[in-house]
């Protein structure tokens, strides 16, 4: 499907935001990986991902509203 999509970056994400230290170490877990050391807080002008565009304009929706079911079903 995305490979019909207009040309240009979009950001596509699940319906469940996390800061990365909180799935970045449950992803570790569920690949066998050793989860990294803690980078520091989160820098104010960080945001996180939007689906609003892939949704709204391209009709997307994720296999999986959830990056938890996801990395479950690894």
């Amino acid at each position: 499907m995305a490979l019909c999509w207009p040309t240009g970056a979009v950001n596509v994400c699940d319906d469940e935001p996390a800061a990365g230290s909180i799935w970045v170490p449950a992803f570790c877990r569920a690949v066998g990986a050793p989860s990294p050391t803690a980078g520091g807080d989160r820098q104010p002008w960080a945001r996180g991902a939007d689906n609003r565009h892939a949704r709204d304009r391209l009709k997307w929706t994720p296999e999986r509203p959830s990056w938890r079911t996801g990395f479950t079903d690894l």
